[in-house]
Order: structure tokens, then sequence, then C-alpha cells
């Protein structure tokens, strides 16, 4: 799936980092039934919810105006998923974001935009 984003931006560096503590406002948003979500603030920064049945690792990568964020999961069991949240912080240049897990393109299960 792709995603377009419209809306203001400012300037900013792109950076990817799980975190451990997730914002209330965050938080709240979140569906623990989805496996993919995306959570934004309306500008350049994004919060990605992903529930992985294995180890989870997240990397950026840009082509043009285009982020592709790719998921790869190691370790696969048929335990619970566990919750890895990411924060991701955007150029003002890319439009569209595309995820991918495993190297398959996906789509997210839940957008929400503005917190």
């Amino acid at each position: 799936m792709t995603l377009t984003i419209l809306g203001a931006c400012n300037t900013s560096t792109l950076s990817i980092s799980e975190i451990a503590v997730v914002p209330d406002e965050v938080q709240k948003k979140i569906i623990s039934d989805n496996e993919l979500q995306l959570i934004s603030d309306g500008k350049d920064t994004f919060y990605i919810v992903f529930y992985s049945k294995g180890i989870a690792h997240a990397d950026l990568e840009v082509e043009g105006d285009i982020l592709k964020i790719k998921f790869e999961e190691t370790n696969p069991s048929n335990d619970v998923a566990e919750q890895y949240v990411y924060k991701i912080t955007k150029d003002p240049e890319q439009e569209i974001i595309e995820v991918y897990i495993n190297g398959k393109s996906t789509h997210f299960d839940h957008v929400i935009t503005g917190l």
C-alpha cells in the first residue's frame, strides 16, 4: 500500500527509533487487534505500531519523495505478538510512505492523522 501524506511540513531530519515509553496520546489511539498502525502528529512525526510474533527490526530507505519503512522479523514463534513502537521523523520531501514486512509490500491496518 502507498500512503500519500498531505499537510503542513516543517524542516526535520530523517530518523527512526524504537521507543520503550509510548506517549499517552499515542497509546490511547493504538488498537491491539491491528498488526500495523500509523499514528501521525499531522506534521513530520509518526509513530508506527507493529505487533510481531518474532523479533522485529526496522530500517528506513528514501527514494526521491518516497519513504520506505522495512520491517524484518526473526525468530518467529507461536506465542502472543509483542508490541513494537517506532518514532519516525521524516524530511518534508517525503510525501509517500511505503511499508514492507520481510520484503513483502503491505498496508497499514489503521491510520490516524493528528493527535
